[in-house]
């Protein structure tokens, strides 16, 4: 008998680094540095019919994946409007597909701890330096 969709999608999540499991909602969520990046929703909850995953995207993004696959993906309830994308489970799953949507959803949710823990104090991002640039080229 082939392993369940949570098993898979388990397996798949914690091989991630840094990754964990912490039952929310009744739930199995997997996260990386305790924020969220994937969860599991059996059927029958969350408003699903079928077990799926819901998986951390942009909007730009989860545009895209669910548009690539209607009958696969979908907009997930409540988080949807963050650009979470959701993932039937049911059938014929691409498994190398999910696993790629989740290495990028764990990759951009580990980014932005680390980005915040490795930027000094007094450094600026890009987007900053340009805004100071153009203030101080207004005033001359």
């Amino acid at each position: 008998m082939p392993p369940s969709p949570l098993a898979r999608l388990r397996k798949i999540c914690l091989a991630l680094p840094g990754a964990h499991e912490v039952e929310a909602w009744g739930e199995a969520t997997f996260r990386v540095n305790n924020k969220l990046f994937a969860m599991f929703a059996s059927a029958g909850t969350h408003h699903t019919e079928v077990d799926s995953a819901w998986v951390k995207s942009t909007p730009i993004n989860q545009g895209f994946i669910i548009a690539s696959n209607p009958k696969r993906y979908f907009w997930p309830p409540y988080v949807g409007t963050s650009g979470w994308v959701g993932v039937k489970l049911e059938g014929r799953v691409n498994w190398s597909e999910i696993a790629d949507i989740l290495r990028d959803a764990h990759e951009m949710t580990a980014a932005k701890k680390k980005n915040a823990k490795t930027r000094p104090a007094n450094s600026s991002t890009v987007q900053e330096k340009q805004r100071r640039a153009e203030r101080q080229a207004r005033r001359r």
